[in-house]
């Protein structure tokens, strides 16, 4: 099984131009499609794009923070001094220039692991990401198939009743042949007539049944509605699948519980994060300022300095009215919402498994006793037909065994449909699906 979500990048570089009008619609070529042109899956990668991104200790706050800085002030002012040397400065329009200019790095030694904890978080919301990427890339292939197989259900009833309008006009020949013969009378004409009409207005909404479930398909593969597209395909039921098998791979590879989990231990991290701001931050700083004044009065008329420091900052958080307890205690009732909804997850995903489970079943057992049924009906079909060309039979009776062939059509495909469905949605939530 092709478990890789690179996959669709794959589709999306190799992946032809699908001419609808010329090709037929293959069940694997309606998934490539999916892949391909999935504005849902698009925007699920983008979200992943951006976790890829952020996943960075720079993000984290770990890199060290390097700063340049400078101010060139030109000034105006009008002079006053008295010097306690008995002499006075006075003069207007006095011209001052001061120019600031510094380089600064600050490197954060220890902040009670907060980068650490941040730093994993964001590792794992990258993961959260790539999960939900792979639960909608499943998503996409399982909806894909269910409406792909229900348009080959659909095409298969309208080919049961279009043997049937074949025989009732196989029907209404006979009934022609016979009144021209004067063995029958205008009503059987008239109810052969009748009964045909029936069907192909049946027929006719089984069509239009059959062009919305491809006009959903098509929405789904995101292609032009009014596409014209040819399916041409059979059920075909996977009989091996195993009810402890699925419940096993549904708690280990099923992408929703999974995030679940991540989601787990993002919250167990924001507790971390926020319980480190209780602790002391420690920086180191270092940087290069340069500083010069030029005045056109007063004491100082010129003052220039320059050179490197160095020092460390440190800061105690001690008092704040409680806020980051406060936090802390509302992550970690964050963390237990996060466990309760993984375990409201897997008792929902197990008990559809278990209905799904009983449904695939079910509907296997059936099947064969269907399919005797349909087999069955036919042969009466033809036998009551050729009763009624020699005579033993009435058009009722003919009507009655068509009837019967339907219904039996009608079941005999609702059931594969149902069992294929079932069997889809069983390899959904065990993450088993083939794409």
């Amino acid at each position: 099984m092709k478990r890789n979500s690179m996959r669709y990048v794959f589709v999306l570089l190799l992946l032809p131009a699908f001419a609808v009008a010329q090709q037929k619609l293959e069940l694997q070529q309606a998934v490539d499609i999916a892949l391909k042109n999935s504005l849902d899956i698009q925007l699920t990668k983008n979200n992943l794009d951006a976790s890829v991104i952020n996943n960075n200790y720079g993000v984290a706050g770990g890199y060290p923070l390097i700063q340049a800085s400078g101010t060139d002030n030109a000034q105006s002012t009008n002079l006053n001094q008295r010097l306690n040397t008995g002499v006075t400065i006075q003069r207007d329009g006095t011209f001052t220039n001061t120019l600031n200019s510094g380089l600064g790095a600050s490197v954060l030694v220890y902040n009670g692991r907060h980068v650490v904890a941040t730093k994993q978080r964001l590792a794992t919301l990258e993961k959260l990401s790539q999960r939900q990427l792979d639960s909608m890339i499943i998503n996409v292939v399982a909806n894909v198939q269910l409406k792909y197989f229900d348009v080959v259900r659909q095409q298969s009833y309208a080919n049961t009743l279009q043997a049937s309008i074949v025989v009732s006009q196989q029907k209404l020949d006979i009934v022609k042949a016979k009144r021209e013969l004067g063995m029958s009378n205008d009503a059987d004409l008239f109810q052969a007539q009748v009964d045909i009409n029936t069907q192909q207005q049946t027929l006719q909404a089984q069509q239009l049944i059959i062009d919305q479930d491809k006009t959903d398909l098509l929405r789904l593969l995101t292609l032009k509605p009014d596409s014209s597209i040819l399916v041409r395909d059979t059920i075909i039921i996977d009989k091996k699948i195993s009810l402890d098998s699925v419940l096993t791979y549904m708690e280990t590879k099923n992408p929703r519980l999974l995030a679940a989990d991540l989601q787990i231990r993002i919250n167990e991290l924001r507790e971390k994060e926020t319980a480190a701001q209780r602790y002391p931050s420690l920086s180191f700083n270092t940087g290069f300022n340069y500083n010069r004044t030029e005045a056109g009065a007063g004491n100082v008329l010129f003052n220039q300095n320059y050179g490197p420091y160095v020092g460390a900052g440190l800061v105690i958080p001690i008092f704040n009215g409680s806020i980051y307890r406060r936090q802390q205690q509302v992550a970690a009732i964050a963390t237990k919402n996060a466990k309760i909804e993984k375990d409201i997850y897997t008792k929902d995903y197990t008990a559809s498994v278990i209905k799904l489970w009983q449904s695939y079943t079910s509907n296997l057992q059936q099947i064969e006793t269907s399919g005797n049924n349909y087999d069955l009906s036919s042969r009466l079909l033809n036998l009551v037909l050729q009763r009624f060309q020699l005579g033993q039979a009435t058009i009722v009776d003919v009507k009655t065994a068509q009837q019967s062939f339907e219904n039996a059509g009608y079941m005999l495909v609702n059931l594969s449909y149902a069992a294929k469905a079932a069997e889809i949605q069983l390899k959904l939530l065990a993450n088993t699906l083939d794409y």
